[in-house]
C-alpha cells in the first residue's frame, strides 16, 4: 500500500475533535470540508462554545485543534504547561475583526473623549501612560503628550478593567512590559462603564477589549496607535487591520499540542497547511462583512506564519 493510501485508510476510521471559539464555527466548518477533500471519509466533531474552552480541552487531550479568537491568558498557558510539560503551539490564520462598524463589536482599543485633540500614541507612550516605573519615565499629565490649552496642566485620568487575569492582565503583559498599572488607573466593573466614564471626562483615556459602542457614538472616539518607529497612527478599521498595522489586533489562531517527541498527524498537518493556503485565506475573507468581521493575514504576516509552519512540520 502506498503512503498516500495509508493516510487515506487511516483517515476513514478517524474522528477529529475541534473545541474552541463559537464565532469561528462557520470558518472552521469550511476548513473541515476542505480537509475532507484530501482525507475522504474523515469525520470532524466540533464543540464550539467559546475561546475559554479551548485550552482545557487541548490540555486534557479532548481535541486535536483548539481555535481561538484571542490570545490565551497567562493562567491558560500555565495550566497547559503544567499538564503537558511544554507550551502549546499555534498558527495565526487571520485577524479578529475590524471597526467601528454598525452592528458589530470594535476590536480592542483605547478610547478618548470626542473633544480630546490628541492625534494618537505610540505603543511606547501607551506603556508610559498606563504603567508605573517605565525606564523612560511615566507620563501622568497631558502636557507631556504636547497638549496645551485646557489640557496643559491636567492629569491624565485612566479607566479600564480589573487586572484579574483576563483582558486587563493580558494587555499589561503584552503592552506594558508586565509592569503594574499606574496608581491612578481606575478599575470599573465592565466595558460599558469604562466608555461611559470617558464619555463624561475630556481628560480620560479608557482601555477595553471588544465593545459595541453605538450608544456612545459622538461622545468618544477610538484613539489612533502606532508601533514604535512608525509615523502613522492606525485604528482598527478594515484597511489598517488588513495591512497588519493596528497594534492591538487580535489573531484568529489554531492552537495544538506540538508533542515534541512525535510527528504531527497527517490530518493536523493538512488542516494547518490549508488554513494558510490561498484557499484558506479566501475562506477567512468571506467573513469580512459578517458579524465577526474576520480579516485575512497581510502578506508579511502570512509569509511569517507559513515559515513557522514549515519549520514545525520539518521537525
Amino acid at each position: 500500500m502506498s503512503k498516500t493510501a495509508e493516510i487515506h485508510e487511516t483517515s476513514r476510521s478517524e474522528q477529529v475533535r475541534i473545541v474552541g471559539n463559537d464565532g469561528m464555527q462557520p470558518l472552521i466548518e469550511a476548513l473541515c470540508r476542505a480537509v475532507q477533500h484530501r482525507h475522504p471519509g474523515i469525520e470532524f466533531d466540533l464543540e464550539m462554545h467559546g475561546s475559554s474552552t479551548a485550552f482545557p480541552a487541548l490540555a486534557s487531550d479532548d481535541c486535536l485543534i483548539a481555535p481561538m479568537s484571542r490570545g490565551p491568558w497567562k493562567s491558560e498557558q500555565a495550566s497547559f504547561r503544567s499538564a503537558k510539560g511544554h507550551a502549546a503551539a499555534c498558527i495565526h490564520i487571520g485577524y479578529t475583526g475590524h471597526g467601528p462598524r454598525p452592528g458589530a463589536k470594535t476590536p480592542p482599543a483605547l478610547y478618548v473623549h470626542a473633544e480630546n485633540p490628541l492625534a494618537g500614541l505610540t505603543m511606547s507612550d501607551v506603556a508610559r501612560v498606563f504603567s508605573s516605573g517605565h525606564p523612560r519615565g511615566d507620563v501622568n499629565f497631558w502636557h507631556q503628550l504636547s497638549l496645551g490649552g485646557n489640557f496643559a496642566h491636567r492629569r491624565i485620568h485612566l479607566y479600564g478593567l480589573r487586572d484579574d487575569g483576563k483582558y486587563a492582565s493580558g494587555f499589561r503583559e503584552a503592552h506594558l512590559g508586565g509592569r503594574a498599572y499606574a496608581a491612578h488607573y481606575e478599575t470599573l466593573p465592565n466595558r460599558a462603564a469604562v466608555i461611559a466614564a470617558v464619555a463624561e471626562d475630556p481628560y480620560g483615556i479608557g482601555s477595553i477589549g471588544w465593545f459595541d459602542g453605538q450608544d456612545f457614538e459622538g461622545s468618544v472616539r477610538v484613539l489612533g496607535l502606532s508601533r514604535d518607529g512608525s509615523d502613522r497612527f492606525c485604528t482598527p478599521d478594515l484597511a489598517d487591520v488588513g495591512a497588519g498595522a493596528y497594534p492591538l489586533s487580535a489573531f484568529l489562531s489554531l492552537y495544538f499540542d506540538p508533542a515534541p517527541n512525535a510527528k504531527p498527524s497527517p490530518v493536523l498537518a493538512t488542516f494547518l497547511e490549508i488554513a494558510l493556503s490561498e484557499e484558506g485565506q479566501s475562506l477567512v475573507a468571506q467573513h469580512i462583512s459578517s458579524h465577526q468581521g474576520y480579516v485575512p493575514l497581510s502578506a508579511e504576516d502570512l509569509a511569517l506564519e507559513r515559515s513557522r509552519l514549515r519549520a514545525f512540520l520539518a521537525r
